[in-house]
């Protein structure tokens, strides 16, 4: 039996946002070559490719519309859409955090100071964000709820470094009054990588919500045993 029209939309919309992904996190890849080698043509690079992140997620966000008017899906056919609709946002969003990164590599005068990266635990940060990332796609593509679960853990590396972050930037900027812009263009990368983290979660609630039907935001306040 051959596949219907909406197999084939939904195969269609799956793959659309697959490419999103990994255009997505290849621009987390390049913010992070920028950043540590101070590229500002990379750093150009991500904030072009920025407008290509915007046009599929309008794209995406149009096939979804498509979906419900055409065909009414129901069941997990539904809730796949539904948590395209939000993972395609949550990307979108994570694109606009690459190119933050980028705007600030751009601006800055000379390349970080190594102590400040070490001390910070930037690049810890950034590799963390990336890895994560990486693994909502394979989750998304594998369609595997316990993968997706384990974005949870991984996110709170990037709430310790987020947290830590105030006292060792002001202890930093004490010793070091002639660097005050650059730690402070590296706060605000750290800020940026902690939503990074948000968004990646905020993928994994969607896609286990699409493969077991659970709303994880419900089930954590009743009892995160469930999980």
């Amino acid at each position: 039996m051959g596949k219907s029209h909406l197999d084939i939309e939904l195969k269609q919309l799956h793959d659309k946002t697959v490419e999103l992904f990994k255009l997505v996190n290849s621009q987390l890849e390049k913010g992070y070559e920028s950043l540590t080698k101070i590229d500002k043509n990379l750093a150009l690079e991500i904030i072009e490719i920025e407008k290509r992140v915007n046009s599929y997620e309008i794209m995406i966000d149009r096939d979804c519309e498509n979906i419900f008017a055409l065909f009414n899906p129901l069941a997990i056919d539904l809730r796949f859409v539904l948590a395209v609709l939000k993972i395609n946002t949550n990307l979108e969003r994570t694109g606009d955090i690459a190119e933050g990164i980028a705007k600030f590599v751009k601006n800055v005068d000379a390349n970080f100071d190594l102590d400040l990266l070490k001390q910070t635990r930037a690049l810890e940060m950034f590799t963390a964000a990336r890895n994560m990332m990486d693994h909502v796609l394979d989750a998304f593509v594998k369609e595997d709820a316990d993968l997706a679960r384990m974005i949870f853990t991984e996110d709170e590396i990037l709430n310790e470094i987020n947290k830590s972050a105030n006292g060792v930037f002001a202890e930093y900027i004490r010793n070091n009054p002639d660097n005050i812009e650059q730690a402070l263009y590296l706060l605000s990368i750290i800020r940026k990588l902690e939503r990074v983290g948000d968004q990646a979660k905020n993928m994994a609630e969607e896609i286990v919500f699409y493969i077991e039907a659970k709303v994880l935001k419900h089930y954590e306040k009743i009892d995160p045993s469930v999980l």
